[in-house]
């Protein structure tokens, strides 16, 4: 009975070792099936891709000849298939979840190999920022829209002409070709785009062919970047093909004639971007029926007429109003004071006439100092975009994006506005900027400015105000910039922290005395045009071009001689992403400046305010 027992442990024993072995295999063969590493061809196309590349960060250190290809920075697998490559500066649109490790944050050089093609499965492809060579994109590269989604080059140097393609892709495509250096016609694109930009290049002609054309599949636009080129004739009257648009940017180009009606069949519209245009006549009506609209900029044109009460009743979830350097005339709309979420109101630079509304203290957005973030966004079928805007700020031309929603300005410069400054603005206490030169103002400044405590800006120069500057405007803390100069200012400049802080110009032409003052100083009239803007523009500009250029002589030294001491990838993450901007500010600035010089020369006095960070903005 004892052997029979120990028989019956052993059988038992070794089932056991059997079961768990068997057990072993079945998880191996388990764990294979779904351990799929990328396909052999697909990692032979990859490497033939990596051999014309200048790769002087060794980023693409782990693409080797062996291993999982899925693994390697940058590439995206789906099933053993490549699917997507991010070798550019996108925030992750081509990964999966959880796959932050293959953003590359460095550029690459050299040039683009056709073993893309062999990517039968690629949907999405993003080289944006890179130092590619400055060529034409080769012919064979417009065959890999076939299946994208996705596709971003913007940020490189590619020239020449964008072909007519296509794309058998079902999916909804995205298409970013912005700041390179593409020439020629805007032509049909016969697939399903979502969003296009092609903004900051060179691309001319009309672009009536483009809009006109009655396409089921483009009927799904819903971004149209277009600015920063050269496109000119007038803007299409066929908007009605575009019911899904969200977003239209068409500053800086050479667009003539009227703002076409048509655009009031853009019923899903939040953005409209139609600065430094030669645009002219009135606001249409019809696009009083926008009402989902965000942002209007259509200042640097020639439009006239009066300002449409309607924009203050139909449009009421405007955050931003535009209308600077146009030809504007009549009083300021009352209706505009019902715009409770408006926190940038632009009407600088026209004819208009009567007085400040004091009404202006509804304007609850201003009157608050809270903001959920930086960025205003316009939201689409794939994600989130956000806007950017030109202000002129601290008397330069400042591009913001990223921190947008932060500003709060009111700028009603440049006008023939008059009476008192009405006490009800200093209810805006969340306003950042205040610009109220160049009218007829008279009477004194409201004594409790001071309560706007986070004013960075304050312009009242060029009017006919008096008495004393009130004291609590000497408690301004986040105060950088004041003019309060061609005034008939009388008394001693308050003491405290800020004002004395100032150059003397900011209270010439006054009869103000104290320190920042000296006691030769003389109270001369800073020099005006004739139309009205002060001639220190001109030296102002001079000025700043000088602080330019210093800036970028401080962040070129920092990288040359500081950046190396302090090496590390996130650090180079950082000085990438500054040296990035710093490049698309530069090429935006030297747009701007072309487009203004050639188009708007009446206008120099009033735009040619120093240029400093222009944009993608």
């Amino acid at each position: 009975m004892v052997l029979e027992t120990s028989q019956k442990e052993n059988l038992g024993l070794m089932d056991f070792v059997a079961i768990n072995i068997l057990m072993l295999l079945c998880l191996n063969i388990f764990t294979h099936s779904f351990c799929i590493t990328c396909i052999q061809s697909e990692r032979q196309a990859l490497l033939k891709f990596k051999q014309d590349l200048i790769d002087t960060s060794n980023m693409l250190a782990n693409w080797t000849s062996y291993g999982d290809c899925c693994n390697w920075v940058g590439v995206v697998c789906n099933n053993g298939h490549v699917t997507g490559l991010q070798l550019g500066r996108s925030q992750g649109v081509c990964e999966s979840k959880g796959k932050a490790e293959a953003r590359v944050r460095h550029k690459l050089g050299g040039k683009l190999n056709p073993s893309l093609l062999d990517l039968k499965h690629l949907s999405c492809l993003d080289l944006s920022y890179n130092t590619f060579e400055p060529t034409p994109i080769p012919a064979w590269f417009w065959n890999l829209t076939s299946n994208l989604h996705y596709l971003n080059i913007s940020g490189n140097q590619f020239q020449g002409n964008i072909p007519d393609f296509s794309t058998t892709s079902h999916c909804s495509v995205v298409l970013d070709f912005s700041f390179n250096n593409f020439t020629g016609p805007l032509l049909t694109m016969s697939f399903n785009v979502t969003a296009l930009d092609l903004s900051h290049n060179a691309m001319s002609g009309t672009i009536s062919h483009f809009l006109c054309i009655r396409m089921v599949q483009l009927m799904k636009l819903e971004v149209l970047n277009l600015s920063n080129n050269l496109f000119s004739g007038e803007i299409p009257d066929c908007w009605e093909n575009w019911p899904k648009l969200v977003a239209i940017e068409f500053c800086n180009n050479n667009f003539s004639g009227e703002i076409p009606s048509s655009m009031g069949a853009l019923t899903s519209l939040q953005s409209l971007h139609l600065r430094n245009n030669n645009l002219v006549d009135v606001v249409p009506s019809s696009l009083r029926n926008c009402t989902e609209l965000l942002t209007v900029d259509l200042g640097a044109n020639h439009l006239s007429g009066e300002i449409p009460p309607w924009m203050g009743e139909s449009l009421s979830k405007l955050i931003i109003i535009s209308l600077q350097t146009n030809r504007f005339h009549g009083p300021i709309p009352e209706e505009f004071c019902a715009l409770s979420r408006l926190q940038i109101l632009d009407l600088s630079h026209n004819n208009l006439s009567g007085k400040i509304p004091s009404c202006i203290r509804n304007l609850s957005a201003m009157v608050s100092r809270n903001t959920s973030d930086g960025k205003i966004s316009y939201k689409t079928s794939k994600g989130c975009f956000f806007d950017s805007m030109v202000l002129v700020m601290k008397g330069m031309v400042l591009n913001y994006s990223t921190t947008l929603k932060l500003i709060k300005l009111v700028d009603l410069s440049g006008n023939n506005l008059s009476g008192e400054i009405p006490e009800e603005v200093t209810s805006l206490i969340g306003l950042t900027s205040l610009n109220l030169s160049n009218n007829r103002l008279v009477g004194r400044i409201p004594d409790n400015i001071g309560d706007m405590v986070l004013l960075e800006c304050v312009d009242l120069s060029t009017n006919n105000l008096s008495g004393e500057i009130p004291k609590s405007m000497a408690e301004l803390s986040f105060l950088s910039y004041l003019n309060l100069s061609n005034n008939k200012l009388t008394g001693k400049i308050p003491m405290g922290t800020q004002l004395q802080s100032f150059d003397e110009s900011s209270f010439l032409g006054t009869e103000l005395s104290g320190p920042p003052l000296t006691n030769n100083s003389s109270p001369t009239m800073a020099p005006i045009s004739r139309n009205g803007v002060a001639e220190n523009v001109g030296n102002k500009q001079e000025v700043n071009w000088f602080y330019l250029t210093v800036e970028f002589g401080f962040w070129i030294g920092f990288f040359v001689v500081a950046a190396p001491m302090f090496y590390s990838q996130s650090w180079d993450l950082f000085i990438s992403n500054v040296w990035a901007k710093l490049h698309m500010n530069f090429v935006a600035s030297f747009l701007y400046i072309t487009v203004r010089l050639k188009n708007e020369k009446e206008k120099l006095p009033v735009m040619f305010s120093p240029l400093k960070n222009v944009r993608k903005n």
